[in-house]
């Protein structure tokens, strides 16, 4: 098969006397070049050249063209598509005056896109403390055997990897990376080939770059919308400090992707930045960390704190929330909030609605049918007054939740509504809870909440009113009780 190269091949007057040093040889755009992009050898020797020649390391014959009208010292050879059969050694030569072949050094010239892309990876975490060491990984299912790994930037660096193949069949190989400083940036990219086609590569893997965090404070790191979401929900995570980063970068627990957003500042001595992560799914529950950096350094801030973010619907299971002593509760008392179910959960959350705090976790126990865990504020206070629901989940997918329960109100004396103390807390078969007072007539109260009240509540009922009816009776007979007295007094 002939290459078809076109080649521009320089001429001089008259030969210089002596020695001519070697051609040298390189190729642009670069010797790496993707499949179907076009690239050009260059061969350069000296004045008095009459006739440059190319030559590919296993080919029979050196590919050469007539030379051009135009005096010069170099030699042109194009490619304008490249192909796998243009990837190889090349060098170029000529001859002396003398006869003596002057030829240059090796050029490799490559072709990326052969075979899909490798994954790139850093381990534990992309994100590395100034000094620190981290291990790249770079791997593929399609058996590629030796991986190239390279550093781009300055200094620019490359190293060629053997593979090992895991139990899986995928191969990888790993490059110990140590000493990890921001005097420059630590971007890397690899390509993987099979070794009986060396100039053969894969197309690049994603790039990877490496997050050099420092000392500097620490920004804070929040959403809007809570730490618990539903899937579809939109969701936008915001890092933010006082300190005036111009950058900021977020980091998930687990992930490589560092995405990077341009410091804003909504107003003097405050820098943040939005990261909308779009609509919720499983992919985005997890473990965030944010990070701050100035436009003139590579080392970023030490990381915020960590925020969770807990995907809630994506197990079958309602747990249950119930409240002793009650709903309704004095400022000082004991309060324990029961989460329950019946299908086999490891851990159970409390979620109190806008809470910025993360709901707390709490391992299940298995009793009298149900699993469950106990929920203990003591001694409650105003600020425990809200909304809550409590949520079930598997140790082994801790970021994602059951479906939440049905909401339960804590009311504690001193804000909102004042406590009732013969008021009897009623929960029905949807689980709301509603407060039976004394001045309700049982029928009135059942008339007025028309849900499907259950045996046992129905029950409850019964007994609150029979505790309502009590102080009714004991105050009748103790006022007829006096008139009798008063009456066997007269006669």
């Amino acid at each position: 098969m002939t290459p078809s190269l076109t080649a521009l091949l320089c001429l001089a007057s008259d030969v210089l006397p002596g020695t001519l040093p070697k051609p040298t040889i390189w190729a642009e755009p670069g010797s790496v070049i993707p499949w179907g992009s076009p690239v050009t050898i260059w061969c350069q020797g000296t004045l008095g050249v009459r006739e440059f020649y190319l030559n590919k390391e296993g080919s029979s014959a050196p590919w050469y063209r007539q030379p051009s009208l135009e005096p010069g010292d170099k030699g042109k050879f194009s490619i304008s598509y490249m192909t796998q059969s243009y990837a190889g050694r090349y060098n170029c030569y000529y001859h002396s005056p003398t006869g003596r072949l002057q030829s240059s050094g090796p050029l490799e010239l490559v072709m990326t896109g052969a075979h899909r892309k490798p994954t790139l990876s850093a381990l534990p975490s992309p994100v590395v403390t100034s000094g620190g060491n981290v291990t790249l990984q770079c791997g593929s299912w399609e058996g590629l055997d030796r991986f190239i790994l390279t550093k781009e930037g300055e200094p620019k660096s490359s190293w060629t990897l053997d593979a090992q193949r895991d139990p899986l069949g995928r191969t990888q190989a790993l490059l110990p990376v140590g000493h990890v400083t921001p005097s420059h940036r630590w971007m890397f990219r690899c390509h993987g080939f099979y070794r009986n086609t060396p100039q053969v590569w894969s197309a690049p893997s994603d790039p990877l770059e490496l997050l050099v965090s420092g000392v500097s404070a620490k920004p804070s790191l929040l959403t809007p919308q809570g730490p618990v979401v539903a899937s579809g929900q939109s969701l936008t995570l915001q890092c933010r400090s006082d300190v005036g980063y111009d950058r900021f970068a977020l980091s998930q627990e687990g992930r490589q992707a560092l995405p990077q957003r341009p410091g804003q500042q909504p107003q003097a001595g405050l820098s943040q930045a939005d990261f909308p992560l779009g609509p919720v799914t499983n992919t985005l529950a997890g473990r965030y960390r944010c990070y701050g950096g100035h436009n003139l350094s590579s080392e970023w801030s030490a990381p915020s704190d960590p925020l969770d973010i807990l995907v809630a619907g994506r197990f079958p299971d309602t747990p249950s929330l119930s409240v002793q002593p009650g709903p309704v509760v004095a400022s000082g008392e004991n309060v324990t909030l029961l989460c329950q179910s019946r299908n086999t959960r490891e851990t159970f959350l409390l979620s109190k609605e806008g809470a910025a705090r993360p709901p707390p976790r709490l391992r299940s126990k298995y009793q009298g049918g149900h699993f469950q865990a106990e929920f203990s504020m003591s001694p409650v206070t105003s600020a425990h007054n809200g909304t809550y629901r409590c949520y079930s989940s598997l140790s082994s997918h801790p970021y994602l939740l059951s479906h939440a329960s049905a909401p339960l109100e804590l009311t504690v004396s001193g804000e909102g509504p004042q406590p009732c103390p013969l008021c009897v807390p009623v929960v029905s078969s949807e689980g709301v809870t509603d407060i039976l007072s004394p001045s309700q007539n049982m029928s009135d109260f059942l008339a007025s909440h028309p849900q499907d009240y259950t045996v046992e509540n129905l029950i409850q009922m019964g007994m609150a009113g029979s505790v309502l009816l009590g102080p009714g009776i004991l105050l009748f007979q103790a006022q007829h009780g006096h008139g009798g007295a008063q009456d066997a007094a007269r006669s």
